[in-house]
């Protein structure tokens, strides 16, 4: 039994003439005929008295013109709060983001997203790369920003950003003194690095780096977040390695430093389900566009 027969059952049982139930169903005659009669076998009783003169309702069939009723209003009902969910979704942009996008992305994208979608609801999640991916495959999230690329048959990911490493160190450290620190002047140092947990791409692109140049950090402290790293140096308790945002957050007894050699350098990328049909997913991308390169040929 399917929601079509009941349609066709109660046209016919408001009408009680086929040929008038059918022109108002848009099908032809012997058509309707046979899907009443396969109705009436489903349901295993018989719901219509058809004569040549006139069609009537057995008892059977008035009660079950009764339930017919209540159950196409409530499938009705059912479309309509599905379809007024997707409506709200539609209202809502979920945003997972690691920490650089608070000073180098939403201050230039947010503000002119606000002005073409005014009624637009914005939630921003400050998370890491491994919980975004996982919210964002969950249906949690409709945009991260993350430091690796999620590109997959699901998820697409482009290339935003790239982004310089430094050197941060105690004030009165005694490798301050360099304008340019030997990065061999690095081996044996005490060093705060930032949790794998928190910060996988950092972590491991640190350690690479440390490894590549041939020298050992003495790690006394891993770091949850950038605010407890950063103090960490301003409480003299080593050096590290952080991304170029934080430049402006450094405490006045903790200097920056180049080394001979560059830093590597950490990417940024943007990712959102390829089949999201989020008119905000699409606005914010196009915004994104206009200000930031969106590399699709990027997808690591």
């Amino acid at each position: 039994m399917e929601l079509r027969h009941l349609r066709y059952f109660i046209t016919v049982a408001e009408e009680l003439n086929f040929s008038k139930a059918a022109l108002k169903l848009y099908t032809a005659q012997p058509s309707l005929s046979q899907q009443i009669k396969d109705l009436e076998e489903d349901v295993g009783v018989k719901l219509l008295h058809r004569t040549k003169r006139k069609v009537e309702l057995t008892e059977e069939g008035a009660v079950f013109l009764e339930q017919a009723r209540l159950t196409l209003a409530q499938a009705d009902k059912a479309v309509a709060m599905a379809r007024q969910v997707s409506q709200a979704k539609q209202q809502m942009l979920r945003i997972g983001f690691v920490p650089v996008v608070e000073m180098k992305i939403f201050p230039y994208v947010l503000p002119n997203l606000r002005v073409h979608s005014s009624d637009l609801k914005i939630e921003l999640l400050s998370m890491n790369n491994t919980e975004q991916m996982k919210a964002l495959k969950r249906g949690d999230l409709d945009i991260t920003f993350t430091r690796q690329s999620l590109a997959s048959d699901e998820i697409e990911s482009q290339f935003v950003l790239r982004e310089p490493l430094i050197f941060i160190l105690p004030k009165d450290h005694p490798l301050a003194k360099y304008e340019r620190i030997p990065v061999k002047a690095l081996d044996g140092i005490d060093f705060i690095i930032p949790s794998i947990e928190q910060s996988t791409t950092l972590h491991n692109l640190i350690l690479d780096f440390a490894k590549s140049n041939d020298i050992e950090f003495n790690i006394v402290q891993k770091a949850d977040n950038i605010l407890f790293n950063i103090n960490s140096i301003g409480m003299g308790l080593g050096c590290t390695i952080l991304p170029g945002y934080i430049a402006p957050l450094s405490m006045n007894n903790t200097v920056i430093r180049p080394l001979n050699i560059e830093l590597p350098q950490l990417d940024l990328y943007v990712s959102y389900r390829k089949n999201s049909n989020s008119i905000a997913v699409r606005k914010f991308i196009e915004l994104l566009t206009q200000v930031f390169y969106l590399d699709f040929d990027r997808q690591v």
